[in-house]
């Protein structure tokens, strides 16, 4: 792994280590205020805060796993481990939290919450606070990332295959969302003494739950079953491949995303008829170098001569 990937992949480690700390004591908070409040919603945020912070270790794991080197039973490493856990974390713990939250809702929609309030809105002022704290640190990351690809942050987000960073930013920007509509429904309940805006904000909660669980799930079976580089990637790779000495066109360029830090490049060359062996494969050669030191996620690079056979050069470059 390159010190840039293994850069990003320590930022990726700390921003779900400060955002699984968060969570956990936010969950307590949350739990205990919904308890003695005799409040849905707060419960379904206890347990969207819990749901959150399993995922943190899941991702956690995931990160550590996925930086593992290369070995024999392995030859391309450990990367697509990290979309693995990243797709479990989504299934068992978004999907379980937000049916959770749902059925709690409903049970809930005639027993609103009777006891004090007061406790729940300081726990959800203080959570609402600490999860900005947390976005915000997300949203730096997010930038600085974006910025390292010239992209906007939405553009780098929709795309990128560090799907622990996209969790984060998802589970902190759906916690602030989730805080928004626990408040409202028992401000709304307080107000009225009708429990069904309580109930009906657990719903809602949970619902959001499930929003992301699906799109974070999608996100990661996608790059888990193998998935190509964005098209603005590949372009920028063909362009370099084309403006290497002796090469006439580029016919097939195959790229991978082998896991959050590691690419895999493969490309069908066809080169100048003018163009001997020993060129050919210093062409090969000085590509491979370029393509890594202006991408340095690309961790595996295969070039070879567009045709069946070329006596000049062997099949790949690496």
């Amino acid at each position: 792994m390159s010190d840039e990937a293994a850069t990003v992949n320590s930022e990726s480690v700390l921003t779900v280590l400060v955002a699984a700390l968060m969570n956990l004591g936010i969950a307590l908070a949350k739990l205990i205020a919904g308890i003695l409040g005799g409040s849905a919603a707060m419960v379904s945020e206890a347990a969207h805060s819990a749901a959150d912070t399993v995922t943190q270790v899941m991702l956690y794991i995931a990160l550590r796993n996925s930086a593992k080197p290369a070995d024999d039973r392995h030859p391309f490493g450990y990367g697509s481990t990290a979309y693995l856990w990243a797709a479990l974390a989504a299934a068992l713990t978004f999907v379980a939290g937000g049916l959770f939250s749902i059925t709690h809702g409903f049970h809930s929609l005639h027993e609103g919450a009777e006891g004090d309030f007061l406790l729940s809105y300081i726990v959800l002022g203080i959570s609402f606070v600490l999860e900005a704290v947390s976005f915000g640190r997300t949203i730096v990351q997010l930038r600085h990332e974006s910025e390292r690809w010239s992209v906007r942050p939405r553009t780098f987000l929709r795309h990128t295959p560090d799907t622990s960073l996209k969790a984060v930013f998802l589970e902190d920007l759906a916690a602030l969302i989730g805080l928004v509509l626990a408040a409202t429904g028992l401000a709304l309940t307080e107000a009225t003494g009708n429990p069904v805006f309580d109930g009906t904000a657990s719903i809602l909660i949970g619902v959001l739950l499930l929003v992301v669980a699906v799109t974070l799930g999608h996100a990661n079976v996608s790059l888990l079953i193998g998935k190509s580089l964005p098209p603005r990637f590949r372009g920028a790779v063909r362009s370099e491949l084309e403006g290497g000495e002796h090469i006439t066109a580029v016919q097939d360029l195959l790229t991978l995303q082998l896991g959050p830090t590691s690419v895999i490049i493969a490309a069908k060359i066809d080169f100048s008829d003018s163009a001997s062996g020993d060129q050919i494969e210093r062409t090969c050669r000085e590509l491979e170098a370029r393509l890594r030191e202006r991408f340095p996620m690309v961790m595996y690079v295969f070039l070879s001569p567009w045709g069946e056979a070329d006596p000049r050069v062997g099949t790949q470059a690496d």
